[in-house]
């Protein structure tokens, strides 16, 4: 059957244009009810069992069926993905509505629908003869999906009737909607609200923690005073940004202080780029990461970026002058060149909320039901939610999601997800850091899997046929200590004419994943391998990872092959790239590779070519550094991890070699050759990487700093930065250089990868390269895997894709693999930062050595070189008589009483760890030297551990 529409809408040249849409309904749909004999159910499909076994309900005692409508789908996922919630209707007309409204949630319930264990279907009631309707005149579209979904509800509640079953299977419709469930009601349908249903339960009181808070906007201003201004509507913020009157940006919070963001504005605009937003009032329920809109306060409003570290640990949310008083220390007197574009948030453009790992905040209260959850992440509000089992979930990491925040509460409302186990566990912190961070990190699928090849691979004729087989060079890895996912592979020979051959071969790994398969979209999605201090999470499965790809010494092995022949002066007279097989002769370690060129016996050919890469590596290198390139520095920590507990026992910064530096110098100088061969053949499609050069006030603080010390950093170039960088050393104070290079580094943007036709700024300011990519780590880095992809069309060595020349697509996945890498890179630092914590649980309190990096109003962060650790210092604490504090911006300076600090001021300091709060767990830091008039931290030397090691003379870290 036949349904359609026809209406006439006016082109833009003026002319009017008749429109008819058909619409195709039929009669052979499904209801997908296991016992059903009069549809033709097709086999395999998922289907409803024949007798519904889910959960007893004390409202609804018969077998039934659950339809719930869309609103319900959108806000309590988390209940329908539960184990015990299975036999469910998903109408055709909710489906579409959800994938319109949140495409998180849609992927969650196709999952569902999947999965044959829930019994879920999906039924097509827009396109069944007896479930489809129109929508009538002055109709809204939702009053006709409601009715819509009422139609389906009655028409099963129909069909179901003339199953021959001992007991008739209900239909309950499931909706939040007042409206709608009268409606349903006077129409003869059984219809409960989520919350009625859920809580009727009989068997699992537990499942009531998981509803999600709806609230109802009529009632939330009934209770209680208003602390917010109201968000406006979408179409007048809409007309606000248009107009200029209002600028759209995502909201970005500080960690240090939650009463103080910033707003990020899209768009070209170089003036307000960013605006900074104080006070609880102006930031009006906007969380981290939310699009929203800023409205700009007038000049003598503005405010300046504040220096107080302020956290969020109150327990009374009715306690007003408390928060009044905290927002007045930051409105500190500050010279008018401080003043920033400040600004309050007058809507929410789009929530950027997801699911919140963190710990529960129970009540003083006995017996209370409601609770504040504070999340792991300090940018992220406390948020208030109800469960019965507060006392079990106590010292548990939970998952918490926000449901909303209503004008009149201080906390958004929120629900229980699933608890993730006792806080302070090493899998439980693991598993908490890599949800934090958004590292994918589920275990392979089979349908990814089923891509990888068939065990045993070995190389045939016919791959030799298109390869070039250099397994007769001599070629060796060089990698840090247990290393399995090893992508690189060097060579250095003499030619006959006298002239040197190197050559830098990288795992094939785009031999194995090819374009577009479910193994390609896993890698793709993942973007990076994360590597933990004591796990390794791979981009690719580890049959790849650690085997097929890895360039294991003698095995046979594909590679990419980057080829140069270099005069002794290294310049470069030729280069070529070519698909090969090689066959290392050695993986060595650093420290191996080292040993080999400094020992004055060995001469074997591995050996031989060592020194011949070492030799043009530092001549590469300087040259590198003659055109502007930086060599900056922040200091790397390693662990040594007990063989049973999987405990740190010793915590030392890592040494770098100079075979580091030769590796790291042959790796640039092959992604430098292959981004230009890349760009000339393919101008327009070329994955490249580029780091912006700073904005000049980026430097102001490392400018201040080494002024302080009498020393001049300039800025206006990587060359003059390099230089001055180089210059600035201090005979009695050897360290300030490293120090120095450590600021430099916190001064430099985020390199990224972008798609050459989509910009036009190639430089690398870091390198001083006008061109530059990733080529050489395609096991545990998608970008890689494409630029192989591109090296390997430009060589005739492959074929195209439609994607690869798609450069919107190109656009679209730098800016997920952009996401990735600076979320491992985050995950990386929380997994160092937990060890150190297990490292200091046992060590009691430690005396150390401190540089302070910066100087804050109320606080001095340091620098521990022996630990390569950074902590802050703080001089106000709680329920003891206030110091007195003068900070000066300009200098920086922090004058406690009568001491004055300066950065990179040597200090000394007590390291403990404050286990006093499970959630944030911290190392915290005393000052033991200089003293401070009226402080008592006593100088607790004698408690160091018996036995760590004495301290090792500090190095100058060179890299």
């Amino acid at each position: 059957m036949l349904t359609s529409r026809t209406f006439l809408k006016r082109t833009r040249a003026g002319a009017v244009m008749k429109v008819v849409r058909e619409h195709y309904l039929r009669e052979d749909i499904a209801c997908g009810a296991a016992a059903c004999e009069q549809c033709g159910q097709q086999p395999g499909e998922p289907r409803l069992e024949a007798q519904p076994s889910g959960a007893a309900s004390s409202l609804c005692p018969a077998p039934h069926y659950l339809l719930p409508d869309t609103n319900v789908l959108l806000h309590q996922i988390d209940i329908l993905e539960d184990p015990v919630i299975t036999n469910v209707i998903v109408l055709q007309t909710v489906l579409q509505e959800v994938r319109k409204r949140s495409a998180p949630v849609y992927k969650r319930i196709r999952d569902v629908i999947a999965n044959p264990e829930k019994h879920f279907y999906s039924f097509t009631n827009e396109h069944h003869r007896e479930t489809y309707i129109e929508q009538e005149q002055g109709e809204t579209a939702n009053d006709r999906n409601d009715k819509a979904i009422r139609v389906a509800a009655k028409w099963y509640d129909e069909h179901l009737k003339k199953i021959n079953n001992e007991e008739t299977i209900q239909v309950i419709l499931l909706t939040n909607d007042r409206n709608n469930k009268e409606k349903a009601v006077e129409e003869g349908l059984t219809a409960y609200t989520c919350e009625e249903y859920i809580k009727s339960l009989i068997a699992n009181p537990d499942l009531v923690d998981r509803l999600a808070c709806v609230s109802d906007e009529g009632k939330e201003i009934e209770s209680g005073r208003i602390i917010f201004s109201e968000h406006l509507p979408l179409s007048k913020l809409q007309q606000g940004i248009k107009s200029g009157i209002y600028f759209q940006g995502t909201f970005r919070a500080n960690r240090d202080n939650y009463l103080e963001a910033t707003v990020w504005i899209h768009g070209d605009t170089e003036e307000n780029k960013e605006i900074i937003i104080q006070g609880l009032k102006n930031l009006n329920r906007a969380v981290h990461e939310d699009l929203v809109a800023v409205e700009v306060l007038a000049k003598d409003q503005w405010v300046a970026p504040s220096s107080v570290v302020l956290q969020d640990e109150g327990q009374n949310e009715d306690d007003d002058e408390n928060e009044e008083e905290k927002e007045n220390t930051l409105k500190s007197s500050v010279s008018k060149n401080m003043l920033r574009p400040s600004g309050r948030v007058v809507g929410i453009i789009k929530r950027n909320w997801r699911p919140f790992c963190g710990m529960l905040s129970k009540s003083q209260i006995k017996e209370a039901r409601r609770h504040l959850f504070t999340p792991a992440d300090r940018r992220i509000p406390r948020i208030r939610i109800e469960t019965r089992q507060s006392s079990a979930l106590e010292g548990q990491r939970i998952i918490v999601a926000i449901d909303g925040w209503p004008r009149n509460s201080r906390y958004p409302n929120g629900h229980f997800v699933k608890n993730l186990g006792t806080a302070g566990d090493k899998e439980t912190e693991t598993e908490v850091l890599l949800l934090e961070h958004d590292v994918p990190h589920q275990a392979f699928s089979q349908a990814v899997l089923s891509f990888l090849p068939k065990m045993p691979w070995s190389i045939t004729e016919e791959d030799m046929k298109v390869r070039e087989d250099l397994r007769y060079l001599c070629v060796c890895s060089v990698d840090p200590p247990g290393c399995t996912d090893i992508d690189d592979a060097l060579h250095c020979r003499e030619l006959e004419n006298g002239n040197l051959e190197v050559g830098v071969h990288i795992a094939d790994v785009s031999h194995f994943i090819r374009p577009g398969n479910a193994l390609d979209q896993e890698s793709a999605k993942r973007g990076t391998t994360v590597y933990l201090c004591e796990k390794r999470i791979d981009m690719v499965p580890e049959l790849l990872s650690s085997n097929l790809c890895s360039l294991r010494s003698n095995v046979d092995r594909f590679a990419f092959s980057c080829i140069w022949e270099m005069n002794h002066n290294a310049e470069i007279l030729k280069t070529r790239f070519t698909k090969s097989v090689i066959n290392s002769k050695a993986s060595l370690t650093y420290a191996e590779a080292q040993m080999r060129i400094d020992s004055s016996s060995m001469k074997d050919d591995i050996t031989t070519s060592l020194r011949g890469l070492n030799k043009l590596a530092k001549i590469l290198k300087k040259r590198r550094i003659d055109n502007g390139a930086l060599t900056l520095s922040s200091p790397e920590v390693r662990f040594h991890i007990d063989s049973e507990t999987h405990d740190p026992i010793d915590l030392q910064t890592k040494e770098l070699k100079e075979t580091n530096s030769m590796v790291e110098e042959f790796m640039l100088l092959a992604n430098i050759s292959v981004a230009k061969k890349i760009y000339e053949e393919f101008s327009e499609y070329a994955l490249l990487r580029k780091h912006p050069a700073p904005p000049p006030s980026n430097y102001d603080i490392l400018v201040k700093a080494a002024k302080s010390k009498n020393l001049e950093i300039k800025t206006d170039s990587a060359k003059a930065l390099a230089d001055t960088l180089d210059k600035a050393e201090s005979p009695d104070f050897p360290y300030l250089n490293t120090l120095l290079r450590i600021l430099a580094t916190r001064c430099m943007m985020q390199a990224v990868y972008f798609c050459s036709g989509m910009d036009n700024d190639f430089h690398h300011y870091g390198l001083a390269s006008p061109i530059y990519t990733h080529f050489t780590s395609p096991i545990r880095r998608y970008a890689d895997i494409i630029v192989h992809r591109l090296l390997a069309v430009a060589i005739q060595a492959d074929s195209t894709y439609p994607e690869l020349t798609d450069k919107h697509k190109l656009a679209d996945l730098c800016k997920n693999l952009n996401y990735r890498h600076k979320m491992a890179q985050y995950a990386q630092r929380a997994s160092v930062a937990f060890h150190t914590q297990l490292f200091f649980k046992n060590k009691g309190v430690v005396n150390e050595e401190a540089y302070i990096l910066f100087v804050r109003k109320n606080a001095i962060v340091v620098l521990i070189p022996k630990y390569g650790l950074e902590g802050t210092v703080f001089f106000e604490e709680k329920d003891k008589p206030k110091p007195n504090l003068n900070y000066n911006d300009e200098v920086p300076s922090l004058t406690v009483e009568k001491t004055t600090f300066y950065t990179f001021d040597k200090v000394k300091v007590n390291i403990m760890l404050d286990a006093s709060n499970i959630q944030h767990q911290k190392i915290r830091m005393a000052l033991v030297e200089p003293k401070i008039l009226g402080s008592d931290v006593p100088n607790q030397t004698t408690e160091l551990s018996t036995n760590s090691e004495p301290e090792k003379k500090k190095k100058k870290l060179k890299k």
